[in-house]
């Protein structure tokens, strides 16, 4: 008799069994909606990130969504991306276009007043929703979407500061993918010299850009990178990341990208230390991609069963009787002062309907607790993460506390 296929984890029915996001046609397709579950997965991703990211020296910022067409005429984005643009009209017939991507921003806050070499780096990151006008028929749940949230980041610095800035951006990649148990594998995209139209800038520029990214590889532990000849942005060379998933299959997600020419097209500049003006380098750099995106993968990966500091809940209180259920308020308030999110379970139903329910919803810990446990003020574990066992409310807090940050 043939072994039954193993059934594929999909996001969109693992979302909906643990109510995270939904979709309407009175919004449209492609634009998800969030649930206050769902909201919990992005805002923990986003707190984990700016963890990383504080401490390296990147500063917070804000930019509209809209922009004049210029800004992307300017930028060089126009001609490639228009058709992929959401146009908006003024009241004046002014013409305004939703932000497809941030980096032109980026470089106007740069622009907004005189730099000088002591300033440099300057680091800009924020996470953001940019929009890009998908074809309907290759929308996909949380992975193919018209509203794109980036962890985006733009670095200026001067020449002799690639390096390390580049070697900043490969570690907090590193450190971020360490708490996913993802195998990383690098790969350098770079331009292809036959077709020299597709690409903006000059050689020389790309030969720099090129052999400085190899360099950076190689000093962080990625000497095997692979090479990927015409898959460079059309304004540097590039880094890109995959993620091996627990399904074997692999997803490019985090990136770097080394830009000497959108600097030059804007006229950045900043004052060397012999009072020469000079252009400083742009580094383009994402860690997760899209939180979209990044939050299908996630799901599928572990089909749901997050780790414990990611779940929208994180343990369920069960009561096995009604008389039980003032200690178990007493328990799960104690849980919360601790910084847990937990839920307490007082439906009128039998012990093992509410574990089953627990186990739809993919909420890691549950307490169950009868007569002998409020007794003994004790509570028993039933858990894939911490095991079973019956032990000391206080013990049992602190186990759980534990498991409430990334393990980097």
């Amino acid at each position: 008799m043939n072994e039954p296929e193993q059934q594929i984890p999909d996001h969109r029915k693992i979302g909906q069994e643990m109510d995270l996001f939904t979709f309407s046609e009175h919004v449209g397709p492609g634009l998800p909606l969030f649930t206050p579950k769902g909201t919990v997965i992005r805002k923990q991703l986003e707190n984990f990130l700016w963890s990383i990211l504080t401490p390296l020296g990147y500063e917070q910022v804000w930019i509209p969504h809209i922009t004049k067409p210029e800004l992307y005429k300017t930028s060089g984005h126009w001609d490639k991306f228009k058709d992929d643009l959401f146009h908006v009209k003024g009241h004046k017939n002014d013409d305004f276009v939703i932000k497809p991507m941030n980096c032109p921003h980026h470089t106007q806050i740069y622009a907004s007043r005189p730099r000088s070499y002591r300033d440099l780096p300057m680091r800009y990151a924020e996470m953001t929703t940019v929009y890009r006008d998908e074809q309907a028929g290759e929308l996909l749940g949380l992975a193919r979407v018209r509203s794109i949230t980036q962890d985006d980041a733009h670095i200026f610095c001067r020449p002799d500061q690639i390096q390390e800035e580049i070697s900043r951006v490969l570690k907090s990649i590193s450190q971020f993918y360490a708490a996913f148990d993802f195998e990383l594998t690098a790969r350098l995209s770079l331009r292809d010299p036959k077709e020299p139209e597709k690409y903006l800038g000059s050689d020389e520029i790309w030969n720099l850009a090129e052999k400085t990214l190899e360099e950076a590889l190689a000093a962080n532990n990625f000497p095997e990178a692979a090479h990927a000849v015409g898959e460079a942005a059309f304004y540097g060379p590039k880094i890109d990341f995959t993620a091996k998933d627990s399904l074997g299959r692999t997803w490019q997600l985090a990136t770097a990208q080394l830009d000497f020419n959108m600097p030059a097209r804007f006229e950045l500049e900043y004052t060397a230390e012999d009072g020469s003006k000079q252009q400083p380098v742009m580094i383009h750099r994402a860690i997760l991609g899209s939180f979209e995106r990044f939050i299908t993968v996630l799901l599928e990966h572990y089909n749901g069963h997050l780790p414990v500091w990611l779940m929208p809940v994180q343990v369920a209180v069960l009561p096995i009787t009604e008389d039980i259920h003032e200690y178990a308020q007493e328990v799960a308030q104690g849980l919360k002062e601790a910084g847990v999110r937990v839920i307490t379970d007082d439906r009128d139903e039998r012990i093992g309907k509410k574990i089953h329910a627990t186990h739809d919803q993919r909420i890691p810990i549950s307490l169950i607790i009868g007569k002998k446990e409020m007794a003994d003020k004790t509570v028993s574990i039933k858990s894939e993460v911490l095991g079973e066992e019956t032990i000391a409310i206080t013990n049992a807090v602190e186990k759980i506390k534990a498991l409430l940050k990334p393990k980097v």
